[in-house]
């Protein structure tokens, strides 16, 4: 057994479950003022008529940019946030599995999107071998996601970092579009939102 520190016993990570109910009231103003936006705009680089995989799709929150055109099944690991997203889809395909071990056959995807997800997966490179097994050579996969900003404030968000997954083991200084290009990602674009902070990051899967 590890002896930690005093306040680090105290604190144990806020489940998933448990924050389910409260999830869209605390990210509605944020919604509002640019995430609904940067869904939108991760959900436009899709390509047309793809069949495509969501990781972690929370509460459903994306629902509301699935194409038109095309097809999604979507994967979220908490049960209480799941039966909230079935609620919202009226669809069966709204599967409970780990990004790390997808239930899918090799190849079975065009596409693969998730946003604000991989800051809190344990074992990222895990979940992008996944997505390079599940998704299609020279398949699209997209992701949004809260990085470590460049500069300065960067260090902040280091310290920041060690709050975050205490408490909701949310990595707050992670490089995920170095992390996807390591796990054998082609990386197509990377646009930065607010100062950098966030990342839509559209990579290419090679085989």
């Amino acid at each position: 057994m590890f002896n930690l520190p005093e306040p680090w016993v105290r604190i144990q990570p806020m489940s998933y479950e448990g924050f389910s109910r409260i999830y869209d009231r605390a990210l509605a103003p944020l919604e509002r003022w640019f995430l609904r936006k940067w869904r939108a705009e991760s959900f436009a680089q899709l390509p047309a008529d793809a069949l495509f995989v969501e990781l972690g799709a929370g509460t459903g929150l994306n629902f509301a940019h699935y194409p038109p055109s095309g097809s999604g099944v979507t994967v979220e690991i908490s049960q209480e946030m799941l039966e909230i997203a079935r609620s919202k889809s009226g669809t069966s395909d709204v599967v409970r599995a780990d990004a790390q071990i997808l239930p899918f056959s090799g190849d079975s995807f065009d596409a693969a999107i998730a946003t604000l997800v991989f800051c809190s997966i344990a074992d990222p490179p895990k979940a992008f071998s996944e997505l390079r097994r599940v998704v299609k050579n020279r398949g699209r996969i997209i992701l949004l996601e809260h990085v470590r900003p460049p500069g300065i404030t960067g260090y902040f968000f280091d310290a920041l970092s060690f709050l975050t997954v205490a408490v909701f083991e949310d990595h707050f200084n992670r490089n995920t579009a170095s992390g996807a290009a390591n796990s054998g990602l082609k990386i197509i674009e990377v646009r930065k939102k607010a100062f950098g902070i966030v990342n839509l990051i559209v990579c290419e899967v090679e085989k």
